[in-house]
């Protein structure tokens, strides 16, 4: 064995031990010596691919997968993981191509199998991609993103008995249910119990699970505590069914609770179905005094006879999908502008405030995120306005809960699970969430031209009670 090739293999055992460690740079820095020493070693590029894929720097990454099949196209995990970095950039036909050959060569991987279904689910071949999915729970029954995937295809696909079943087999909770001293409930009786009901990924979740607290008091449990985000925790004060409620990064107090669960998990034990969905809106209501506070800063901003219409045009840029559930920019919403007697204000919070701050000329909009403290500020808001416009994010749940008017502007690629396929209400916040779907992957100017007429319309029918309203006031 000549020395290069000895050093060079050194490198890859030590870059593989720092990969386990978490040293990722240092891990890095050994299978790029790795590779000077042995230009043709195909595992180094292979997983210095896998490092720079993982921090996202695709493009060098997608380079070294390439060089890595190139010297031994016999790497099947190579084909997986370039065929992801490519469904991720939405390369379907290359991507398909590589997890087949990973397939080939590896045909009992269940990462594989699942991953072949998420690519098929994006392609909205939902057959294809639900038997990908059990393919994959066949080959490895304990692999736990095959069910999850398989819960968001199903729960669209509004078929909640085996969805839920699904999406109780993620793992999020470890480290939350180590701090936690008391059981998971699993769906035993509450008759008489106190539970807490822990936080959950985002605040649009939050928002739209938090309802499940009074369904569990009508089961008999005695005492409710719910944990949420900080910013939620005025607000929640105003839930049917709670009696105390918690911010995340506040100590636990020292009470004792007969069990705990997440949000996510009550509607699989309360048996959830399309036709059985709690639904029982509004339960989540605004501050009075806030109300009356903003009421006097928003009639400063319009006359009485405008239209008041909440605007929101971005996500949180963290979530997996916001690049095609957020709005490009704010004049995306420019030509609503034209609609005469439409006052716009904006509650963005975060990516895109800025842009409320010097927005298009002709748009008539309020900036009034900075003013905005938390999500009781934007109750009250919600609660003195007309009509909310927004994306798929936490204030389109917000106005749901509050039962008013909500246009919800939704992706076609990779729509969330809970607005279902192909409708244009949501049985989540019935009558009063109004869906509209892009008709193909990225066309925003055909939805917002059709909230165009249907705003025009909407102000003239708001017009027409105003003059009825007037008319018995006259008789």
């Amino acid at each position: 064995m000549s020395k290069s090739l000895k050093c060079a293999e050194d490198l890859f055992i030590e870059g593989n031990r720092l990969v386990t460690a978490g040293n990722v740079r240092e891990a890095e820095a050994c299978f790029r010596e790795a590779i000077k020493l042995l230009p043709n070693f195909s595992e180094a590029h292979a997983k210095l691919g896998l490092l720079l894929d993982k921090e996202g720097i695709p493009a060098e990454a997608e380079h070294h997968y390439r060089h890595a099949i190139t010297l031994n196209p016999d790497q099947g995990e190579t084909h997986l993981n370039l065929g992801v970095l490519l469904t991720n950039q939405k390369r379907f036909d290359e991507a398909e191509a590589h997890y087949r050959q990973a397939l080939e060569l590896i045909p009992d991987s269940a990462a594989a199998w699942s991953n072949l279904g998420v690519l098929q689910a994006c392609r909205k071949q939902e057959k294809e991609a639900e038997l990908s999915y059990r393919i994959a729970l066949a080959v490895n029954p304990d692999y736990r993103l095959a069910y999850f995937n398989l819960s968001y295809l199903l729960l669209r696909q509004g078929r909640f008995e085996e969805g839920w079943h699904c999406l109780e087999m993620r793992n999020w909770y470890e480290q939350l249910e180590k701090n936690i001293p008391c059981p998971r409930w699993l769906g035993e009786s509450l008759q008489g119990r106190s539970l807490l009901i822990s936080f959950d990924a985002g605040h649009g979740d939050m928002i739209q699970f938090c309802r499940y607290a009074k369904v569990l008091k009508a089961r008999g449990a005695a005492r409710i505590t719910l944990v949420c985000h900080p910013a939620l925790k005025t607000l929640f004060t105003t839930l049917d069914g709670v009696d105390a409620v918690l911010a995340f990064d506040e100590p636990l107090p020292p009470v004792e609770w007969d069990f705990w669960t997440p949000p996510l998990s009550i509607p699989f034990y309360c048996r959830t179905r399309l036709d059985s969905i709690p639904a029982d809106i509004p339960y989540l209501r605004a501050d009075r005094k806030l109300t009356e506070r903003w009421s006097f800063l928003l009639s400063g901003e319009c006359v009485p006879s405008d239209l008041r219409v909440g605007l929101v045009w971005k996500g949180n840029p963290r979530f997996e999908n916001d690049s095609e559930r957020s709005l490009p920019n704010l004049k995306t919403l420019e030509s609503l502008a034209a609609i005469a007697g439409v006052r716009f204000f904006s509650l963005q919070k975060g990516a895109g405030e800025d842009e409320a701050a010097t927005p298009p000329t002709d748009l008539s909009l309020v900036n009034l995120g900075p003013r905005i403290s938390d999500f009781a500020d934007s109750a009250a808001i919600v609660a003195n306005l007309d009509l909310i416009i927004s994306v798929d994010t936490a204030i389109a749940h917000l106005a749901g809960a509050m039962a008013k008017e909500c246009w919800l502007l939704l992706p076609d690629y990779m729509t969330d699970w809970r607005w279902l396929t192909g409708r244009t209400d949501s049985p989540w916040y019935p009558g009063v969430m109004r869906l509209f779907r892009q008709p193909r992957m990225g066309d925003w100017a055909a939805v917002v031209a059709e909230v165009h007429m249907e705003l025009q319309r909407f102000r003239e029918h708001i017009r027409s009670q105003h003059s009825t309203l007037q008319e018995k006031d006259r008789i």
